[in-house]
């Protein structure tokens, strides 16, 4: 039942301690505002981790080489490592119920000029197999990508990206059929590709491996592989057997290239799914430490509450004691001070939540920070928050009102 008796009570209390009042209310509002800031942040670390690997597909394996840096088996070091086409036919046949996805690729020499009428630009052009459409997650804005007749029957045709399209191609409306001449060479336009990587990948021309290969004197060579491997029934499980087969590739190729084992320049294999997993026990990391932050700086605002309600039991106990002297329950007593008590916390609470969503709303979407993305937080997470931190304040209260409801009348009258 409402009593307005009380409730005019309470705000008289607080009328009469304004300065109390607020340093106790900022002290509960800073926990919150504090906790809720940090938890957002929290998250936009990880959506900026998230939205990295989300540039490629998240369990690309890659493999590159380097020149060896160790004497092995008489061969001396500085060999520079050569993969070739039959390392990737090997690796396909061995593999091949465990792959999702796999390209080789071979890439032309830089400055390698393509024209286009007047236009001449260098652009990075790349042989690959269809599959490095999903690795390399591009998405078809107009026409197809490379497919495994244009392999076979190695066709000179280019996949080029939106941003070639507007800065090479810029006044056709339909750049389908157009053709590029690279190194001289005509190659038909099949297709326009957009990267979620943006444009910093967005520089780069597709032409067929065999194509590439047969085109610009490439032999059998290869300069990298580039894999994915079929989902697993959990994250864990994936990063075991791609760090599994990273780890046998790797020996493959050290083995048949006369590399020594511990040589760890010449073949170098990236598993994107392991670093993923350093990022995300980072952020679970920063998670855990912002979260302990902030419940620190809320229990020492509950704790502020407390030795508030403790101080108004003293300051109120003569009070308390005609009170009971004339016959109030215990626990009417208990009600006033536990009222006054999540009051106050539950005022400053939502005050300090208001304010935190305010900020993080403003300013998350132009926060522009390496690894941070819009830094916000979930609402109902927040919101139970303010709940705990108000039950918390009560139990804060409660404790000093039972030491009031306890005080004997005849004590408290004689109180000074």
């Amino acid at each position: 039942m409402f009593d307005i008796d009380r409730w005019q009570e309470i705000f008289e209390t607080i009328r009469k301690n304004k300065l109390r009042t607020f340093l106790t209310g900022l002290s509960v509002a800073s926990g919150i505002f504090i906790l809720v800031v940090l938890l957002g942040f929290g998250r936009g670390m990880e959506n900026g981790i998230r939205k990295e690997f989300e540039k490629d597909a998240s369990n690309r394996i890659s493999v590159w080489t380097q020149t060896t840096t160790k004497e092995f088996k008489g061969l001396n070091p500085g060999r520079r490592i050569q993969m070739k086409n039959d390392n990737f036919d090997h690796i396909d046949a061995s593999y091949f119920d465990q792959l999702e996805y796999k390209s080789a690729i071979f890439r032309v020499p830089w400055g390698t000029t393509t024209n286009y009428k007047n236009e001449s630009v260098s652009y990075a052009i790349s042989g690959v197999y269809p599959n490095y459409q999903m690795i390399e997650n591009q998405l078809m804005v107009e026409g197809r990508y490379i497919d495994q007749m244009d392999l076979d029957q190695r066709n000179k045709v280019v996949v080029i990206s939106k941003k070639i399209k507007e800065e090479l191609l810029k006044n056709v409306e339909d750049p389908l059929e157009e053709y590029l001449q690279i190194s001289g060479i005509n190659f038909r336009v099949i297709g326009v590709y957009s990267d979620v990587g943006g444009d910093r990948e967005e520089n780069n021309l597709f032409v067929p491996f065999t194509t590439a290969q047969g085109v610009f004197n490439g032999a059998d060579r290869v300069n990298n592989l580039t894999y994915t491997l079929k989902p697993e029934k959990n994250f864990e499980a994936a990063v075991k057997a791609s760090n599994i087969f990273a780890a046998e590739i790797k020996q493959y190729l050290q083995e048949v290239h006369k590399v020594a084992p511990d040589d760890n320049s010449a073949i170098n294999v990236f598993n994107m799914l392991d670093e993923a997993k350093r990022f995300y026990t980072l952020t679970d990391n920063i998670a855990f430490f912002f979260w302990f932050v902030g419940i620190c700086t809320i229990i020492a605002g509950v704790v502020g509450v407390s030795n508030i309600m403790l101080i108004i039991v003293k300051e109120r106990t003569r009070e308390i004691g005609i009170r009971k002297a004339l016959g109030a329950k215990p626990w009417s007593i208990v009600g006033m001070i536990l009222q006054e008590a999540i009051f106050v916390t539950a005022v400053s609470g939502f005050a300090g939540l208001i304010l935190s969503m305010g900020l993080l709303e403003i300013v998350g979407p132009n926060v522009e920070v390496d690894y941070v993305l819009n830094p916000s937080v979930n609402l109902s997470i927040a919101v139970t928050m303010v709940f705990v931190l108000v039950i918390a304040g009560a139990f804060a209260g409660f404790f000093p009102a039972w030491r009031a409801a306890s005080i004997q009348p005849i004590e408290a009258l004689r109180d000074e």
